[in-house]
């Protein structure tokens, strides 16, 4: 079992370096905008669309590291300067190692002003 993480800023690139990845791996891309995206016009981005957003994610890790699947791929939008995010990041590891995964952890950056022209990008935009 493998789950790869895939983080970085906004507008970074993760999403289609997880699309690259799955092609080149067979490893499911569950990227960030999936759970965002069926919760947001629920929620309006507010506490409780984060929640289910964090619960919808671990059910999802949980189901995936039960499966017979060889792995997933997770794109994520790390805030180091949040406790919450590094906690989140923690379980979800658990999940997997507990059932010997192996994590790999990609770190993407790009300038400033290349990810602003990125963010302009239909996998950029959120509803």
């Amino acid at each position: 079992m493998k789950f790869v993480l895939i983080f970085g800023p906004q507008a970074v690139g993760k999403m289609t370096v997880g699309q690259e990845l799955e092609k080149s791996t067979g490893l499911k891309l569950f990227h960030n905008h999936m759970t965002i995206e069926l919760l947001a016009p629920l929620f309006q981005f507010n506490e409780e669309m984060w929640r289910l957003v964090d619960l919808f994610r671990k059910e999802i890790f949980e189901a995936v590291a039960k499966s017979d699947a060889e792995g997933i791929i997770f794109t994520y939008v790390w805030v180091f300067d949040m406790q919450s995010d590094w906690d989140f990041v923690k379980e979800v590891c658990d999940i997997f190692e507990s059932k010997c995964g192996t994590i790999y952890f990609v770190e993407l950056e790009a300038d400033l002003n290349e990810r602003i022209d990125r963010n302009k990008s239909i996998s950029n935009l959120t509803p």
